[in-house]
């Protein structure tokens, strides 16, 4: 059963799977991981490309212009006090945002199946619900309860490889 949107979304932006919730989404600052830790979802097929810095710039601006226009209405300070003032937010912003969005948006495409994502939302969508942990549904429509005998069935297909 897949997560709703907003629990994907919140995971993105808390930089976790939107999958399960618990791996985490980037191996590096602004790199994707190819699939979660956890859950071993694949995340290799997102194509966030400009978009999270399109956001990012949208969202910065939407808080330091108003806040720009705002002491330089009251106070009019120098060009030097506003550079010191403004560009550090803003880089401070920018940088703070940029990760937080690019798992929102590849949350986002893994949520809508967009891209590569189509075949894992198929997948989930047609994968059979579970009305506990560690039951069983079978092709029949049937359902049982594993037990040890299905680990030695296991084993033994293994042995027989």
């Amino acid at each position: 059963m897949e997560p709703k949107a907003g629990v994907a979304l919140l995971n993105g932006l808390r930089g976790r799977c939107p999958a399960c919730g618990k791996g985490r989404l980037f191996r590096r600052f602004m790199k994707v991981a190819d699939a979660c830790e956890s859950c071993g979802e694949p995340l290799h097929h997102h194509r966030a490309d400009d978009f999270p810095a399109y956001l990012v710039i949208v969202v910065v601006g939407h808080i330091v212009v108003p806040l720009t226009l705002y002491v330089e209405l009251a106070w009019a300070p120098s060009y030097w006090v506003h550079a010191a003032i403004w560009l550090p937010l803003v880089l401070i912003l920018s940088l703070g945002l940029l990760q937080p969005i690019k798992g929102m948006v590849v949350a986002l495409q893994w949520h809508a199946g967009m891209h590569g994502f189509a075949a894992a939302k198929r997948a989930r969508r047609s994968a059979p619900l579970r009305s506990a942990p560690g039951i069983e549904q079978l092709g029949d429509g049937s359902r049982r309860q594993p037990g040890p005998e299905t680990g030695l069935e296991q084993h033994a297909c293994l042995q027989g490889m």
